[in-house]
């Protein structure tokens, strides 16, 4: 599992002001007349975090590059207080017909707040250099 990561309203309206302009994710009080009843997180913030935590737990590989995202599903909003982790849980790994120094490996990856909700899933399928054989 990776460090936690608890994030602020002042983040996510900074983050949205920035990236994602919706009144959803930067204006507090037309956020409270929305379906979410408040500021939450863009879905393009909550893969900005997922991707600085799972540094921390694939850092040891040797990614060349992402694939493709497949079976990405949004199950949650991330909102202001919540405190995330992320999985990544190794689905498959094969050798790359292309070049036998590299691998192809997907991975199923979670966002979970603190009560143990799901945020997010995907599958990512990555191409890794191989380590040599022992």
């Amino acid at each position: 599992m990776s460090s936690k990561r608890t994030v602020s309203e002042a983040e996510i309206v900074d983050f949205a002001t920035r990236y994602d302009p919706q009144y959803f994710h930067m204006d507090p009080e037309r956020a409270r007349r929305s379906v979410f009843g408040e500021v939450v997180a863009s879905g393009v913030h909550n893969l900005a975090i997922w991707r600085q935590l799972d540094h921390e737990i694939t850092g040891d590989i040797r990614w060349i590059c992402g694939v493709g995202w497949d079976d990405f599903r949004w199950k949650r909003a991330l909102r202001a207080g919540d405190t995330v982790h992320v999985t990544a849980t190794c689905l498959s790994k094969r050798e790359s017909g292309r070049d036998p120094g590299r691998g192809v490996v997907v991975y199923r990856y979670t966002m979970v707040n603190q009560e143990g909700a799901l945020i997010f899933h995907m599958d990512g399928t990555n191409l890794v250099e191989r380590r040599p054989a022992d």
